[in-house]
């Protein structure tokens, strides 16, 4: 693995078919390593288009955002975790009881060891992963980290929207299409969550429910508070 701005590697898995998407998309390329490839496939093989692609567009997304904040990252790392990020929202996951981050962090994590990557990069990954639905936190970790949240929120928010140039963001869309994805990942927010919706209580993901899911009633914090079992 490589460290800083560099992008090992030109080969590139899957695409809007699932066959031969670009190794290099607006000057980021896709690590050509073991790992990574193998992320690919496990990512394609157990996702939909959907996820697929925007997880993709995270790295790259990501990847971009970094050479504006001149940060130094791990392509591999950075792209893992990106790969990664949503993959708790699949069915196998709705009945763990667990956020659907940790979900997808601790697949991430078991995934690297059985590569022998060592317990840093891997606690990289889980920590990118586990975090990038929690604003404000992850600007202030790894490099990995806080690119995972900068992509997510660039891809699903539009925050920075215009940060990259025209060109830059129509090049990532033309190689990882986003047909009615606003639609579409309210629509895969809500069934990964909607089975375990304690999982809610204090984050984003509330929302979801809230807007989706009838009669659904969100946690209340103060209401915990007040009613916890201290008499003072």
């Amino acid at each position: 693995m490589t460290n800083a701005q560099e992008h090992d590697g030109h080969r590139g898995y899957g695409g809007q078919d699932g066959q031969d998407a670009p190794g290099e998309v607006a000057g980021v390329r896709v690590p050509d390593t073991p790992v990574a490839a193998a992320a690919t496939e496990l990512v394609r093989d157990t996702t939909d288009d959907l996820i697929y692609h925007h997880s993709r567009r995270v790295y790259f997304f990501g990847a971009l955002q970094a050479a504006r904040r001149g940060l130094g990252f791990d392509p591999e790392l950075l792209y893992v975790a990106a790969m990664f990020h949503d993959i708790g929202l699949g069915e196998a996951y709705r009945s763990s009881g667990r956020r659907f981050e940790v979900d997808g962090a601790d697949a991430a994590r078991d995934f690297l060891r059985g590569y022998g990557l060592p317990e840093d990069s891997v606690r990289r990954v889980w920590t990118a992963i586990a975090l990038h639905t929690t604003p404000g936190i992850p600007e202030h970790l790894e490099p990995e980290v806080a690119l995972v949240t900068a992509g997510v929120e660039y891809d699903v928010l539009g925050l920075g929207y215009h940060d990259l140039p025209d060109a830059v963001r129509d090049a990532v869309t033309a190689a990882h299409p986003r047909p009615g994805f606003k639609r579409e990942i309210l629509r895969a927010f809500t069934e990964g969550i909607a089975p375990k919706p304690e999982t809610t209580f204090g984050n984003v993901k509330a929302d979801v429910l809230r807007h989706f899911v009838p009669g659904f009633t969100p946690g209340d914090f103060v209401e915990v508070i007040q009613g916890s079992p201290w008499p003072e």
